[in-house]
């Protein structure tokens, strides 16, 4: 017999707040860098679940990873997530969890092989199920991540995430979706309380014409009208779009060099959702995501980043109106933020 609520590493430094985050299929990640003139092998576990969960973790903030671990690849994962300072709640199946090798020897990210995961059995995905439920409940903050699958090849139906949310939000708990496709729109009949998309997904999904900000704003109020409380559109380089409570704003972050892009909507989602455990108000908590993506893509490691350097780098953070009433919607309708300080 397994226990579900047992195996977990211990978090350090009386972590604050409390966030669950439902990752169904982590995935081994091996990054082949050159390091004076020779290769540099990098084995860590990743995924979308995994990368938010380290962000999380590096924010003081208590976070338990819901997930499954199976096969050769299960085995390696399993040991490597215990010591990235996250806890913990597995359920052994026989699935394998997939992986990939990437080089970026020449600076640029090239995929030589994947291996997507295995599906999950139905009496695999009840007890995965019955663990995030009740781990989510006992947290009060929680994060519903996808797995890198494909949608002939899916580790867990679409059908779990509107149970999860549903049964979730209406017990209390915040639900954070970052998701797309069929599985948001799963989500989103559940009702979830903060929903984090990105510009190219909304493209891809059908559910924005363009990638204009009056065309993504009508997007973010048809997911709005499914009783989400906070939408959040990452849109790369350029300042993400917000509707909070039916008010429209653009979240102005500092600009850095970037090292590696990817990973920063993850870092994103996963700070937002730590803001929301620590108990800011969801405009400090956006402050904090913003400054988690531009931190995220100016180091190597995904998900990854310094508490103080966010935290500090959050107050450079604006977020300001936007008037949609007027014709060029991208530019803010006064000069001053949402707190009543001057931009500039």
């Amino acid at each position: 017999m397994w226990d579900r609520l047992s195996g977990y590493s211990k978090a350090v430094n009386e972590p604050k707040g409390h966030v669950v985050v439902f990752a169904p299929s982590p995935q081994l990640t091996v990054t082949v860098e050159e390091l004076h003139g020779t290769p540099d092998l990098h084995l860590h576990p990743g995924g979308q679940g995994v990368w938010q969960a380290r962000m999380i973790a590096a924010l003081g903030t208590r976070v338990v990873l819901c997930c499954c671990f199976g096969g050769e690849t299960g085995e390696v994962l399993r040991h490597l997530v215990g010591g990235e300072g996250i806890e913990v709640r597995e359920r052994p199946v026989a699935a394998r969890n997939g992986g990939y090798v990437h080089d970026r020897r020449d600076g640029q990210r090239e995929e030589i092989a994947e291996m997507l995961p295995d599906a999950l059995t139905r009496h695999e995905l009840d007890d995965l199920y019955e663990l995030t439920l009740l781990s989510a409940l006992e947290a009060g903050v929680a994060v519903l991540s996808g797995a890198s699958d494909e949608p002939n090849r899916q580790v867990v139906p679409a059908s779990m995430y509107e149970r999860l949310t549903k049964d979730l939000t209406s017990n209390g708990c915040k639900v954070v979706v970052d998701l797309s496709a069929d599985r948001l729109a799963a989500a989103l009949e559940g009702g979830p309380t903060v929903v984090k998309v990105s510009h190219e997904e909304l493209l891809s999904d059908g559910r924005a014409s363009d990638d204009s900000v009056p065309a993504l704003l009508k997007a973010a109020r048809d997911i709005a009208a499914k009783g989400v409380h906070l939408v959040v559109i990452s849109r790369a380089a350029e300042p993400a779009l917000v509707l909070l409570d039916g008010e429209a704003f653009l979240l102005d972050a500092p600009s850095l060099e970037p090292v590696d892009s990817r990973g920063g909507g993850d870092s994103m989602t996963a700070a937002l959702a730590a803001g929301l455990a620590q108990g800011m108000d969801q405009t400090e908590a956006l402050r904090l995501g913003a400054a988690a993506g531009v931190i995220n893509v100016t180091r190597h490691g995904l998900g990854t980043g310094g508490d103080q350097a966010v935290r500090t780098l959050s107050e450079r953070v604006s977020l300001r109106r936007i008037d949609t009433e007027k014709p060029d919607t991208g530019k803010p309708d006064t000069g001053k933020s949402d707190t009543g300080n001057e931009d500039g």
